[in-house]
């Protein structure tokens, strides 16, 4: 099991599974620059590592992320503008994929891999931005979730305003967009906006079930394949859509992992894929 400790952040691999922990109970896990640039170097670690075929997000102690730091807020206030915080030197996780993709937590969809937010409890502002930019999120019972920038004066963040909309609808987004009123897990799984909601103590044994079967059932090159098409196609059209599936097919169906795909079938057996080489 490969384990790291950062400063405001854990990361650890096993069996296949790596797993990125924000890490300041103290604070519910509040976002500081400190913590995106560490958040960006595990996704690239993970995202590159051979080893690893899906990535589990989640929050230490009490809290998933409860938005933005106080004190980095007030810091906002006394200079008059944004500082993200990340300086120059910064992991860029997802970039170079598509053009679409390259801007921040919209490169996660760059990233070959599944990433699942198991949202523990609070998310807000920039803590539910990242739940939303992950492919899958399942959420404690009673955690609470809100975008948060109504009341702080700001306009929605990180592309919320295009990416909230697609997940639940325009009217639904509109409510959540608009009134930054707090939802709690199980309003948000009738919204669709979590996948599923499980009793606080039964959250992460479901979600390493869930990544365990992507893991071990599904061939990495469909994952990769099959989340490039569904966050290209949300920028594209139907027919564009149809063709490059096609292209994806034929060039798939040379590989290795659809001959061991056929040949599992056939012998009646689980597939055992390949890690991809580094």
């Amino acid at each position: 099991m490969e384990v790291a400790q950062l400063k405001v952040t854990r990361y650890a691999v096993h069996t296949r599974i790596a797993t990125i922990t924000l890490h300041r109970p103290d604070r519910l896990n509040a976002w500081t620059g400190r913590m995106h640039a560490e958040y960006r170097s595990l996704l690239q670690r993970a995202g590159t590592d051979p080893g690893v075929r899906v990535i589990v997000v989640t929050g230490a102690g009490r809290g998933f992320c409860a938005g933005a730091d106080a004190r980095a807020l007030e810091g906002h206030v006394e200079r008059g503008s944004y500082d993200d915080g990340l300086g120059d030197d910064v992991a860029m996780p997802g970039y170079g994929v598509r053009p679409e993709f390259d801007a921040d937590f919209a490169s996660q969809f760059g990233i070959p891999k599944p990433i699942i937010a198991a949202v523990n409890g609070p998310a807000a502002g920039v803590g539910l931005v990242l739940a939303c930019y992950c492919d899958l999120r399942f959420a404690a019972q009673g955690a609470k979730l809100t975008t948060a920038h109504g009341r702080l004066g700001l306009p929605a963040e990180y592309g919320l305003s295009w990416l909230l909309p697609r997940l639940i609808g325009v009217t639904r987004a509109a409510d959540l967009l608009l009134s930054s009123r707090v939802v709690l897990a199980e309003e948000a799984e009738r919204l669709g906006l979590v996948n599923r909601v499980l009793p606080p103590d039964e959250l992460l044994a479901f979600t390493y079930d869930y990544a365990g079967r992507l893991a071990t059932e599904i061939a990495p090159s469909s994952l990769a394949a099959t989340k490039l098409q569904l966050y290209r196609d949300l920028h594209g059209d139907v027919a564009a859509s149809v063709r490059d599936a096609g292209a994806r097919m034929a060039d798939m169906m040379r590989g290795a992992d659809f001959a061991e795909g056929v040949a599992a079938l056939t012998e009646k057996r689980p597939p055992a894929f390949p890690d991809p080489p580094a």
